[in-house]
């Protein structure tokens, strides 16, 4: 599963094998979710500070992650999209 970005201890991936709607994971120390790109539907657990953080990074980068998912369904190489400063 490609690793897209990290800031502040947070990794979010893609994977390939993956299903609609565009979504990314997320681990932030032992926790893990998953959130819809568009909608922001969480599955999983997260602290608050941190889905605060991705929210953030998120609405920066939405058209990235919505390019990236285009990849996805089209087996290509992801994008690396810069962390949140």
């Amino acid at each position: 599963m490609p690793e897209i970005c990290r800031f502040y201890g947070i990794i979010i991936k893609m994977f390939y094998n993956e299903h609609n709607p565009p979504h990314i994971h997320v681990e932030y120390q032992d926790f893990k979710a998953i959130i819809t790109i568009n909608e922001g539907i969480i599955e999983g657990k997260m602290p608050k500070t941190a889905l605060k953080l991705i929210f953030e990074w998120m609405e920066l980068h939405k058209d990235e992650l919505l390019n990236n998912w285009e990849k996805v369904e089209n087996k290509k190489p992801l994008d690396s999209i810069k962390p949140l400063n």
